[in-house]
């Protein structure tokens, strides 16, 4: 089944498409009534009837429940609606409310404990609050969760939970989804999600012009060669391997050498040239000193950082960058400018990990997306944000979330292999916002191929299978016109 469409519309954004649909001739209650029946719809399909409490707050989110409440109800299910606070007067919500006719309880932990189901409507993806007290209490004693649009106390546009949030089963959102469902720890506070139309037409998007997408083959397109295709048109990769940890660029090279790059070389100190020799047949060896290796234009992108050392690190990445080379900057390339990341001005693409980041920016804290757009500001590099969410945010403010990596990842040498793959994308032409963003999918893809049991090694042998799927599905998404 195709994945949703991309764009990710933050709470402000959501707001403004919902403004210029109502503009535009679609009344907010009829978007309202529409909400609550793919709510009730979604709920029927997963749960048997039972006995269900609806959780509404004030505002349009409590509104939603109070449709999902009626057209439960007219199913045939035992349904009762308890209000946090009654709507504002001549608001969609307080019409969504008198048009309820069942039961009402209290809304308080006790109502929610005797309930099978809840289905929480409190508060919607703009929160600013935290959730607590009352409605932290009552969220708290439910057995069974369905959400209307996020869980109450996830932050839309961060996924940063507010106080107290509850863990849904379901999720069900509305025209797009939001970043929030994506960034860890909303994510797995929504359960399933579930995306619903309502009513908003496609063109509100124009108006809207989001910033944020879900990644995945509909935002890029991945190099193909063609009949006149040669190795140096497909590109030149040329990882800097460092004198003890060898392993380290022999996985960057590999993960260049299957995403497609048409050379790949290690440029290896004189003392380990043998055991980088000794590795893949396909990798060519030089200790050729790096002034010479610049002298050929034709090695246009560099690896610069995965078990080089600290201090060649700190020596090589500017002489790469003051000759105008394309650099994946990496590992000890990113540890050697701790603190000084204008050192990193002319990269393409950085991938820090979590303390990483922190060495050269400071902490991400909650709002990652903020983070990596910072950080990508200030360098002027792409920034992968790497996690179990990696952030993938361009100098401009775009920014794209991954959610195909497995926790099997989480293994040493998968960022090498990752630098890699990113750099043979772009020896092929990608853009580096493109090219990073691709490799960061493909990367969890291949993880995705081998599964449980995974190391870095495994990687490269799964890479062109997820490209041949990525090409597939990116094919699909280009023939529908999405």
């Amino acid at each position: 089944m195709r994945e949703p469409p991309p764009e990710l519309l933050t709470p402000e954004e959501m707001g403004r498409a919902d403004e210029a649909t109502i503009a535009g001739g679609i009344p907010g209650i009829a978007l309202m009534e529409n909400a609550g029946r793919a709510v009730a719809r979604a709920v029927a399909r997963r749960f048997a009837p039972c006995r269900t409490l609806v959780l509404c707050g004030p505002g349009n989110n409590g509104g939603d429940g109070y449709v999902t409440a009626r057209r439960l109800g007219e199913m045939g299910w035992p349904v009762a609606v308890a209000a946090l606070a009654a709507p504002r007067e001549g608001t969609d919500a307080a019409l969504a409310a008198a048009r309820w006719r069942g039961p009402r309880a209290d809304f308080s932990a006790t109502a929610a404990d005797r309930a099978e189901l809840v289905i929480d409507a409190v508060f919607g993806a703009g929160l600013s609050r935290a959730v607590e007290g009352k409605a932290a209490d009552a969220l708290s004693a439910a057995r069974l969760v369905a959400a209307v649009d996020v869980p109450s106390g996830v932050e839309g546009a961060s996924g940063a939970v507010l106080g107290f949030a509850p863990s849904a089963a379901l999720t069900v959102t509305f025209f797009r989804r939001k970043p929030g469902h994506l960034l860890l720890p909303g994510r797995v506070r929504c359960g399933a999600l579930i995306l619903a139309g309502i009513g908003t037409p496609e063109s509100v998007l124009e108006t809207v012009r989001p910033r944020a997408f879900a990644n995945g083959p509909a935002i890029w397109l991945l190099p193909a060669p063609g009949p006149e295709t040669h190795k140096w048109s497909r590109g030149s990769v040329t990882v800097l391997g460092g004198a003890a940890m060898t392993g380290a660029a022999r996985l960057a090279a590999a993960g260049a050498r299957r995403a497609g790059a048409g050379l790949v070389t290690i440029a290896a100190p004189a003392a380990s040239a043998a055991i980088y020799r000794a590795g893949t047949a396909g990798v060519i060896v030089s200790e050729a000193p790096l002034a010479e290796l610049l002298g050929d234009a034709r090695r246009a992108v560099f690896v610069c950082g995965p078990g080089l050392g600290i201090e060649a690190a700190r020596a090589a990445l500017p002489v790469l960058l003051g000759a105008g080379r394309v650099v994946v900057a990496d590992a000890d390339a990113l540890t050697a400018f701790a603190g000084a990341p204008e050192g990193l001005k002319g990269a393409a693409v950085i991938t820090p990990h979590a303390g990483e980041f922190a060495r050269l920016f400071g902490e991400a804290g909650p709002d990652r997306l903020a983070a990596a757009r910072a950080a990508a500001a200030r360098t002027g590099a792409v920034v992968v944000l790497k996690g179990a969410d990696t952030v993938i945010a361009a100098p401009d403010g775009w920014v794209a979330i991954n959610a195909s990596a497995p926790p099997d990842l989480a293994s040493a040498g998968t960022g090498d292999v990752l630098a890699g793959v990113i750099a043979g994308l772009l020896a092929q032409g990608m853009g580096a916002r493109e090219a990073a963003a691709a490799g960061v999918y493909l990367h969890g893809a291949a993880a995705a191929v081998v599964g449980p049991g995974l190391i870095a090694e495994d990687l490269p042998e799964a890479i062109p299978r997820a490209m041949r799927e990525a090409r597939e599905e990116g094919e699909e998404w280009r023939r529908s016109g999405s």
